[in-house]
């Protein structure tokens, strides 16, 4: 834990922000319209790449002049009003890109937006009168455009509410689409959907936080008066019931979970955090915040997110392409500038003056279920390790198959391990080799190949215990992808219902197959992905000691007597070495038996497991479960409807 005092945790925040800007500079155009930062260009191209450059960074440079008063010893209002005189000059090589020819550029132009706004006296008030209106000009195709069904259409809204507020072009009817489409995402307790898919909420992520709450409040203190009447606490009541949740998610260390998309973008979420602070719609005290947001940021910096120039990289610690997108380029990095909200607040905010406060893993050990995504999360004091396990979103569309994204179709993430992501997602068929392993529960087919999860279906979740269900399937010659994968030849398997029991640094994981298994197949349980040195661990049991010292442990207590260890190279976000501990049946798993394994990660071995004994009640297996403290959980597994929907009756071509 650090020991600064507030003035020197502000202090430590300037400087970083201030380093990070000037660090960017020497990859600027003449003009400064573009900011070209080096590696492998994303899919939307060096011109849209250089765009983000300046978009994202501006964001940062925007709040570090919000909380300064315009205080500007790096003059930043000056070194961005060039870039947008330059990159709103069609005469210029330096010239932004318009929408017509890169989709991408919307992203950008709210990040635009957001940052006149915040910087409205020092930058948007004394540009030329030209450049002011060919900063309009080009946000003004937005107005009507037909944005996807996702975060996508704030970046609608913000720039229309901001041109509004400058006498530029907006639409009525896009605001009120904006607004109506997000109500219909709100799953509830706090917590979005990004979007729709197939009709259902399934996509849970950090997108939550750094787009799906910190637009909204934007979009209302940009409109001002004129944002709809009691929209803005509407949203302030939504961002406060998920801060009652995100504060769980964040571990000792001051890693955010590492789970979803996008998460390049790193201490982006904080973005929720410190607008809760902004809008008075958060639970936490000021000194929690400040914690939290401190000890992320920490996190990164003292992992290597920036390298010897002083750039973001692609990655989460070191430079990794295993956890990126397609869309993912250079720059895209810098939406992290979302984490450094908390520098519009003014030096003397209570965040900036109140004495820390230990993060809720520190308080004490916790144990709860998340409702809305289908979370069950624990946290350990003694080791800071928070974990989720999942049985709600993803990241999927119910009515077809998927790849399994290994950011989003695991059973349980944490703030202190990745998952195993193996190969390039930015390369076509880079991903090709991504089987389900880690916190994966497949069935290997005569080949060794594993079946996949997505769609999963969530059956219940209550306390300490949820329950899901998916149908297995192997895809040919498939790659997991952010939006859905391809659709393609599978094989059909049987239905695989899994439940799970969480306390402590323990999860009983109780699996059931239903219908045929087909010739050979064998069920795997995987546990938890660690980064490990260069010795190898000892293969012949399912147990992995990694790097930081935590205990990987995976016990197969009823019906998977076989341990392994599988080992990983280069396909890991915390290390370039890493292992998986495995169970395994015996030999071809038998229609409508239960298998129960113990999957345990912490910063010891556990003292002592808990105790599993299985009935049944009708159709539905039991898998009762005493922990060591004499606590009891049952964990329920109904046998599939047999006129349950099947998501592949009308895609099954294989």
């Amino acid at each position: 834990m650090h020991h600064r005092t507030p003035a020197e945790d502000r202090a430590r925040w300037e400087r970083t922000a201030d380093d990070m800007l000037l660090a960017v500079r020497p990859y600027a155009t003449e003009g400064h319209g573009l900011i070209h930062l080096p590696g492998t260009p994303s899919h939307n191209g060096v011109h849209s790449d250089g765009l983000e450059g300046f978009a994202r960074t501006f964001l940062l440079a925007a709040f570090r002049l919000a909380g300064a008063a315009g205080a500007d010893p790096h003059d930043l209002a000056g070194w961005y009003a060039a870039g947008l005189a330059a990159g709103t000059d069609s005469e210029r090589p330096d010239r932004w890109p318009a929408f017509a020819k890169c989709n991408q550029a919307k992203v950008e132009a709210a990040s635009i937006a957001l940052a006149l706004h915040e910087t409205r006296p020092w930058i948007w008030d004394r540009l030329d009168a030209k450049v002011q209106r060919r900063v309009l000009d080009w946000l003004a195709p937005m107005v009507g455009d037909p944005m996807p069904g996702n975060n996508w259409i704030w970046f609608q809204g913000v720039t229309e509410a901001f041109a509004r507020t400058v006498g530029g072009q907006w639409r009525q009817q896009d605001l009120d689409r904006t607004i109506a489409l997000t109500d219909g995402w709100y799953a509830g307790d706090g917590w979005y959907s990004d979007g729709l898919t197939g009709g259902g909420h399934r996509n849970f992520d950090h997108y939550n936080g750094w787009a799906m709450h910190l637009y909204p409040l934007w979009f209302c203190r940009i409109l001002g008066d004129a944002a709809p009447a009691g929209l803005l606490d509407r949203y302030r009541e939504r961002l406060r019931r998920f801060l009652a949740d995100q504060r769980l998610l964040v571990g000792a260390n001051g890693s955010p979970l590492i789970q979803g998309r996008s998460l390049t973008y790193r201490h982006a979420a904080l973005a929720s955090v410190w607008t809760g602070a902004v809008f008075d719609a958060t639970p936490l005290v000021p000194g929690e915040t400040r914690s939290l947001a401190t000890r992320m940021l920490d996190h990164f910096t003292g992992h290597g997110a920036l390298n010897a120039r002083g750039l973001l990289t692609l990655g989460w610690h070191r430079p990794f392409r295993g956890i990126l997108q397609s869309y993912s380029g250079p720059a895209s990095p810098y939406w992290a500038s979302k984490g450094f909200i908390g520098l519009a607040l003014p030096p003397d905010h209570p965040v900036w003056t109140a004495q820390a406060t230990p993060p809720a893993v520190e308080e004490g050990d916790f144990a709860q279920a998340l409702a809305t995504p289908g979370w069950l999360v624990s946290g350990t004091a003694a080791d800071g390790v928070v974990r989720v396990v999942n049985h709600g979103g993803d990241h999927a569309d119910p009515a077809r198959p998927h790849a399994d994204d290994p950011s989003y179709a695991r059973f349980a993430y944490s703030t202190h391990t990745a998952p195993e992501t193996p190969g390039d997602p930015t390369v076509p068929g880079g991903s090709a080799d991504a089987d389900p392993l880690d916190n994966a529960v497949v069935l290997l087919d005569a080949a060794g190949r594993a079946s996949h999860r997505r769609p999963a279906t969530r059956i219940s979740i209550d306390g300490a215990t949820a329950v899901s269900r998916s149908r297995a399937h192997w895809l040919d010659d498939a790659t997991w992808d952010v939006f859905g994968g391809p659709d393609t030849d599978y094989t059909l398997g049987p239905w695989v219902t899994v439940g799970s029991a969480l306390r402590g640094s323990v999860e009983v994981r109780a699996v059931r197959v239903d219908g045929d298994p087909g010739p050979g197949h064998v069920l795997r349980v995987g546990g938890w992905a660690l980064a490990v040195g260069d010795t190898p661990p000892d293969a012949d049991t399912a147990r992995v000691e990694g790097t930081d010292g935590l205990v990987s442990l995976v016990v197969g207590v009823r019906g998977l007597p076989n341990s392994a260890v599988s080992p990983g190279s280069d396909s890991n976000a915390l290390g370039p070495a890493s292992a998986t501990p495995v169970v395994e049946t015996e030999g071809p798993v038998a229609h409508g038996t239960l298998h129960i394994a113990l999957v345990h990660l912490g910063g010891t071995d556990p003292a002592a497991l808990p105790q599993v004994t299985t009935g049944a009640d009708g159709t539905t297996l039991l898998a009762d479960v005493t922990w060591t403290d004499g606590t009891r959980d049952t964990i329920r597994l109904p046998a599939p409807d047999p006129g349950a929907y099947d998501p592949w009756k009308d895609y099954h071509r294989a």
